[in-house]
């Protein structure tokens, strides 16, 4: 199996470096062995003046260690991160000369657009302060994020979130493979990836033992980054010589190219905001959409989840695939009563409006391209 050839980092100033569990954990809890490394990398970016956001796991492994016989269901798990959150700070803070400050993020942090304008103006002064802001997700009470979440994907939303140039993600191996490399001794490494397609995606092997993530994840999060404009590095978190690699901005791993045009911020929120439901749309709505048009009451065929005004929501087409994501001028109820109808009607059904159209096309990002509308001329 042969190795990947070294690489130049594209340009940046601001990075974000998401470091996970099976770096980390060890026997007694958190070990610094390879964790000490990429603590070194960060302050060689800052004495540069550059500015590093970390995004770690590690909670669950910490207070585990504290309480081995807890078990491993989801409510032991969030107070096994209750518990390990102090430790973490603590731990990278021994290996960080710079004051270190927790961040815990929640899915509503990221939904909701003031938590979301909030939380960046938080990260933008701590790193005007010269501070190493280390996230991770609020384990303890985000229910879902601890049951289906993962850190690699928060760490594209949080590159996105602080306007990055560059997603960094240490792993347990070199980068992508072709294959499984444990598995088939023919693979080749894939140095470069200049979209996350499907083909791509199925090189990528099952989620890793320790973390909820594996290899698919880090390439739907680098997926997410490229849509903002953002490139991503995946390297081996394991070897010190590609760590140290990092700090002449040499890559030795993958580099997943980001998309030739970055949307701007409020777009890259729409697209990455957790949803919380779905509308269901027909064809000629589909095909208004990417026109470039709002989505009218009448092209709505069924409405799915509990979601307030101002929520985002995803929009799929009538063969279920996702089209676009945008901000609910309607909560779910007034949806279902609106679906199939026309604007005229909103306020004769609700006994008041607030638009003529369910989401304004200001309020909206495509995802994917949407099938031909079978009506068409």
């Amino acid at each position: 199996m042969q190795g990947f050839p070294p690489q130049p980092l594209p340009p940046w100033s601001r990075a974000v470096l998401k470091v996970g569990s099976s770096l980390l954990a060890g026997a007694d809890g958190l070990d610094p062995r390879h964790a000490r490394a990429l603590a070194g990398f960060v302050e060689a970016a800052r004495s540069r003046g550059r500015e590093v956001v970390l995004v770690s796991s590690g909670a669950v492994a910490a207070g585990r260690a504290r309480v081995p016989a807890a078990g491993n269901g989801l409510v032991q798990r969030q107070a096994l991160a209750a518990l390990g959150q102090a430790a973490l700070i603590g731990f990278w803070q021994a290996l960080s000369p710079r004051a270190v400050a927790q961040v815990l993020l929640t899915h509503d942090d990221l939904r909701h657009r003031r938590r979301y304008l909030n939380a960046r103006t938080a990260l933008q002064e701590l790193l005007r302060l010269g501070v190493l802001p280390v996230i991770n997700e609020n384990d303890t009470v985000a229910v879902d994020e601890l049951k289906l979440g993962d850190n690699d994907n928060l760490a594209a939303a949080v590159a996105s979130l602080v306007g990055a140039d560059l997603l960094l993600i240490a792993t347990d191996i070199a980068g992508l493979y072709s294959g499984h490399p444990g598995r088939d001794p023919q693979v080749q490494p894939v140095p470069e990836v200049a979209a996350v397609t499907p083909a791509v995606l199925a090189m990528a092997g099952p989620p890793g033992r320790l973390g909820t993530g594996g290899m698919r994840t880090k390439l739907e999060a680098a997926a997410k980054a490229a849509a903002a404009g953002i490139p991503t590095a995946l390297f081996c978190g394991r070897d010190p010589q590609a760590v140290a690699a990092l700090a002449q901005d040499r890559l030795h791993g993958t580099l997943v190219r980001a998309a030739p045009v970055r949307i701007n911020a409020r777009k890259q929120w729409l697209r990455h905001a957790p949803a919380a439901g779905r509308l269901r749309i027909d064809a000629g709505a589909a095909a208004a959409l990417a026109r470039g048009a709002s989505l009218l009451p009448g092209g709505v065929r069924a409405v799915e989840g509990e979601f307030r005004r101002g929520d985002v929501v995803e929009l799929l087409g009538p063969d279920g695939g996702l089209l676009a994501r945008g901000q609910a001028q309607y909560n779910a109820g007034e949806c279902a009563r609106l679906a199939g109808r026309h604007s005229r009607e909103i306020e004769a059904l609700l006994g008041f409006r607030y638009d003529d159209v369910l989401i304004h096309r200001d309020d909206l990002v495509q995802v994917a391209a949407a099938p031909p509308d079978p009506e068409a001329p």
